[in-house]
């Protein structure tokens, strides 16, 4: 049988209901006050033109989607080795015995580096000044040191995360399995990184996400991924909808998994509440 809701569950759903309903009435009247009043404005029909053309996204975008591959291939290899990258600063940070200070003072020194500066920058440094010493292919490739200077910078923002979840977690579960016997490397192996690494989850898809939209950026030092292809589409048929098209390839990654990371947020939340 079925138990019956209490009044303050009953109260609840009705509250929900209520709000859900608010909500999409507000967001209702703002879209429809978009729909009509954009239109209205004077360089509406220019802006149209050349951002929303539709023989020119019908055209230019199977030539975008394919080029996006390269964004998805540069992701996938630089992913793994950022998350293994950041574990290992991560790891040299919390170091405590005094004869290893000097991997805490590097990997210090690392994030504040690499933290510090502009993606873009980065990317520049290495992806022009690396292949100016005349190394010979594939050593000089822009896909290669553009990728080292991906994995560094986020590298260092996955290493940062991941140590906020080890120091997240209490000082008498290292003192318990201490006094079980454990040593330090297999307390933090076998009780604290688990834990740690299941509370970092969600902060890191959120970098992840971030890291599929900063590949794009590679296109600077001259790899022809989507960013690229939709400028040369936009210098080819002086249009700027190959951007717009570009534009919804990347919400339809990032959006589900932006969602993703959130839908895990609060499990976490649930599950700590």
């Amino acid at each position: 049988m079925t138990p019956q809701p209490t009044r303050r569950q009953q109260f609840e759903a009705r509250q929900r209901r209520r709000a859900t309903l608010v909500a999409a009435a507000s967001t209702g009247a703002v879209v429809l006050a978009l729909v009509l009043l954009i239109p209205l404005a004077p360089g509406w029909q220019a802006v149209k033109r050349s951002f929303f053309n539709a023989e020119v996204f019908a055209k230019t975008f199977p030539g975008l989607l394919n080029a996006f591959v390269m964004d998805i291939a540069i992701f996938a290899w630089c992913a793994p080795l950022i998350a293994a990258l950041g574990l290992i600063v991560a790891l040299m940070r919390d170091v405590k015995s005094p004869a290893l200070y000097p991997l805490r003072l590097v990997a210090v020194l690392y994030t504040d580096i690499f933290r510090g500066l502009p993606v873009i920058l980065v990317i520049y440094l290495i992806g022009f000044g690396i292949p100016g010493l005349g190394l010979p292919r594939p050593w000089n490739s822009p896909y290669l040191w553009g990728s080292l200077a991906l994995i560094l910078v986020y590298a260092a923002y996955v290493a940062e995360v991941i140590r906020s979840g080890i120091e997240s977690i209490h000082a008498s579960q290292r003192n318990a399995a201490l006094s079980l016997g454990l040593s330090h490397s297999d307390t933090m192996r076998f009780v604290v990184l688990p834990q740690a690494l299941r509370r970092v989850v969600p902060a890191n898809m959120n970098l992840f996400v971030a890291l599929q939209k900063d590949v794009a950026l590679l296109s600077f030092i001259g790899p022809v991924e989507i960013f690229r292809q939709a400028g040369v589409y936009k210098s080819l048929l002086a249009n700027f909808t190959p951007y717009v098209g570009a534009a919804l390839i990347f919400l339809a990654i990032t959006i589900p998994a932006t969602r993703y990371a959130d839908y895990l947020m609060n499990k976490q939340a649930r599950a700590r509440s």
